[in-house]
């Protein structure tokens, strides 16, 4: 008690943080673990006496399930393509705009912002129309040196590769402004002193930005790299999984288990994977963070 009394100013500021976490990350993550357990559906969660235990039967079927496979498929490529890719351009975005702070450089820092708090439903209409295989611009413009049309969103291959662009113009400008902010947090003293040394552009950016953007760059990853195993608004505005469940993704045959089909323990233990995925996909950045920081 004297302990308590003692760290009480402490407690206070991280209690409603606790209880918020508890309440809306901790809470939501057992249940899911316990409907995951049960084969409750739309009647079940109307009448919990309805609800029977089957112990891992879901996971079971999951793991037999080809469509899981699939989406499990989807989500690791749309992965392996979309982090590197926004990390790159996030990065040689913020590189340049870094070079300036006229007004130029802050209406162009402010239009690559814009994606990242746009509506995707809005963005979803407007990449919908330029993607129309029959009269969209980015196939009229193809059209103008000789190119047949594309099927962008009509071939399943073809289609995760646009929504993977679209995942990425919509990214890329949040992780573009945590870039700037490590750019701006580099001493100039540094540059300065490489260029005294002789040191050329190219070898000041090799050898002290990239270097120095090293915690930046991490935690872009780490962040990216979450919120592309949950993909799930892309595919759900433009393809609704399609075609064929080519865009399919993992957080995406959720939903449609869960409110779709109301297979929610289904749908539950589908979400307990891709947490746990989540969990372990974390986890290894750290420790080859950790391991590359000892180093």
């Amino acid at each position: 008690m004297r302990t308590l009394l003692r760290h009480r100013s402490p407690l206070l500021f991280v209690g409603p943080s606790v209880v918020l976490l508890a309440v809306f990350v901790v809470a939501p993550i057992v249940v899911a673990l316990v409907v995951s357990l049960t084969d409750m559906d739309l009647r079940g969660l109307a009448d919990l006496s309805g609800v029977g235990f089957i112990g891992l039967d879901n996971y079971q079927r999951l793991l037999t399930d080809p469509l899981f496979g699939t989406a499990a498929l989807n989500t690791v490529l749309y992965v392996v393509l979309g982090v590197p890719l926004i990390v790159v351009f996030a990065m040689a975005v913020a590189l340049l705009l870094n070079q300036g702070t006229s007004r130029l450089y802050r209406g162009l820092r402010a239009a690559y912002f814009l994606p990242a708090i746009t509506n995707i439903v809005a963005v979803a209409v407007i990449w919908g129309y330029l993607y129309n295989t029959d009269s969209g611009l980015i196939n009229y413009l193809l059209s103008l040196g000789g190119v047949e049309p594309v099927p962008w969103l009509d071939q399943p291959f073809v289609a995760k590769l646009s929504l993977v662009l679209v995942g990425v113009w919509k990214g890329a400008g949040f992780n573009m402004i945590i870039f700037l902010a490590a750019l701006q947090g580099i001493p100039r003293e540094y540059y300065e002193a490489a260029a005294l040394d002789g040191a050329g552009r190219w070898q000041r950016l090799i050898h002290i930005t990239i270097p120095l953007l090293r915690f930046a760059t991490f935690f872009v990853v780490v962040t990216t790299t979450i919120s592309w195993i949950q993909f799930f608004e892309e595919p759900f505005v433009m393809t609704d999984g399609g075609p064929l469940d080519g865009t399919l993704s993992v957080a995406l045959f959720i939903y449609k288990n869960g409110f779709n089909l109301s297979d929610f323990g289904y749908a539950s233990a589908a979400s307990v994977l891709l947490f746990v995925a989540i969990m372990v996909v974390t986890a290894i950045q750290f420790r080859l963070r950790r391991a590359d920081v000892e180093y």
